[in-house]
């Protein structure tokens, strides 16, 4: 006999006929909360592929088009450009209409503009470099809110004991869509043409936004939770009261430039916007030009450079897991927030150094072999979004968060143009690497030296 669905009386946990929800398909209920985070799971999983599609297509598509590494760096820069405009408006959207609304037109849009992409080279009235560019732009300003909207999400969905972890998992997803989407569109491109890449994740993306819809709800309005694990959420601090954009629909243009001002002005803020920037450099840098570091640098074939690139992305996947758990093992034993969340950063960076050692060998195994290492540090210190659900105030959680993403995603500009710079003038890779590097040192001096004591940011009003 079916189970009668669950309703909450008056939005504060009493359901009806509770007793016949505690066993579904003979699995006991009370965790809703894990099917929310593996749907941001899958669905930045795809996020990440379709902005680093270009980077396994890239060589196909600049030799056809014969274009330069200058170029090349240009055209990943768009997605930068685009994904820091749009993400103060992007955050605005999700504290005004909620998340699940913004992030369900934002994953149709970008995932219909990364299928363009593979039309570039058909279009008579844009030369094929413009209309890269162009397509890759508006995916960008597409997937501007998806992160913050993660964030806001997990804030809502999980007490501060288990947000690291929360956050580690949607975050690893951004190595997990390497392990699956490298190869296969490494594959794709060799086989077929480079863009079929692009019409292939963009038919993914499509496909997955009428699942999201289903899956995501907020706490108080999700069909089936239980009141025992309203109660859990309650009790142990997740945020049950931040609406769906219910209580950000009056506020107006000069509250939010006042908020975005005191954001700005926080010291410890602006500490983890810095720190956010120089780990995203890494995660551009493997977003970006290392399949073609593999490729150019060191002589692989796309096929082998796609498999080869899914290895220290597996090793950033089970870093971003771990570092998560780490995190909230330390705080469930006693440390403090800032002791919990900035020792797995700190390590996670140092590690990550370690990929200089990659400019002194050539053996292509010790090569992949020194990567795997990096990024499994990479990994472990990619607790940003996690510090954020802790510190961003109730009321702004997705405008706090969009600021965060700005910042870090100002090296999806910087990163590719100057690795681009870099590469053309030296022609090498190892002033990359350097570059990329010192970057890690950047997160750890600002998470050690400017944030200070992490906690919740109260707004004056």
């Amino acid at each position: 006999m079916a189970s009668k669905p669950c309703t909450l009386k008056e939005g504060i946990g009493e359901p009806e006929a509770a007793t016949s929800f505690a066993f579904v398909n003979g699995q006991r209920t009370g965790h809703v909360r894990y099917e929310v985070v593996a749907m941001l799971f899958a669905v930045t999983a795809i996020n990440y592929a379709d902005r680093s599609a270009l980077s396994i297509a890239g060589p196909a598509a600049a030799k056809q088009f014969g274009l330069s590494p200058i170029s090349i760096g240009y055209i990943f820069s768009a997605f930068g450009w685009a994904y820091v405009l749009g993400q103060i408006p992007g955050g605005w959207l999700l504290d005004r209409f909620g998340s699940k609304r913004v992030y369900a037109v934002g994953l149709l849009c970008w995932s219909i503009f990364t299928g363009l992409q593979g039309f570039a080279g058909d279009l008579r009235i844009l030369p094929p470099a413009i209309a890269l560019f162009t397509f890759l732009f508006v995916t960008g300003l597409a997937e501007s809110p998806s992160l913050p909207g993660n964030a806001r999400i997990v804030a809502a969905w999980f007490p501060p004991a288990e947000r690291g972890m929360a956050s580690a998992i949607f975050n690893s997803a951004q190595y997990f869509a390497t392990v699956v989407f490298a190869p296969l569109m490494g594959w794709i491109t060799h086989s077929f043409g480079w863009q079929y890449t692009f019409w292939m994740m963009g038919s993914l993306g499509i496909a997955l936004t009428p699942v999201w819809w289903k899956v995501i709800h907020m706490p108080k309005q999700h069909p089936r939770i239980t009141r025992s694990e309203l109660k859990h959420l309650e009790s142990g601090g997740a945020l049950l009261d931040m609406s769906d954009g219910a209580n950000q629909a009056r506020i107006g243009k000069s509250e939010t430039l006042s908020t975005v001002k005191q954001l700005l002005e926080n010291r410890m803020l602006l500490g983890i916007y810095i720190g956010q920037y120089c780990i995203s450099t890494l995660t551009y840098f493997f977003l970006t030009w290392f399949p073609i570091y593999l490729i150019q640098g060191r002589g692989m074939s796309i096929v082998k450079a796609g498999i080869v690139a899914s290895l220290p992305a597996l090793c950033g996947f089970g870093g971003g897991v771990l570092g998560g758990v780490f995190s909230d093992r330390l705080l469930k034993k006693g440390s403090s927030l800032s002791v919990s969340r900035k020792t797995p950063i700190v390590i996670g960076m140092v590690l990550s150094t370690s990929m200089i050692l990659c400019k002194y060998v050539n053996a292509q195994w010790v090569i992949v072999s020194i990567m795997c290492f990096a990024f499994l540090g990479k990994g472990i210190g990619a607790l940003g979004w996690a510090v954020i659900s802790d510190t961003a105030p109730k009321v702004s959680a997705g405008l706090c968060g969009s600021i965060f993403n700005t910042f870090g995603n100002a090296a999806a500009i910087t990163t590719p143009i100057i690795i681009g710079h870099i590469v053309e003038k030296t022609k090498s890779f190892n002033g990359a690497l350097i570059f990329v590097a010192a970057n890690a040192i950047g997160a750890v001096a600002s998470y050690i030296f400017v944030v200070g004591d992490i906690k919740r940011v109260e707004l004056s009003h």
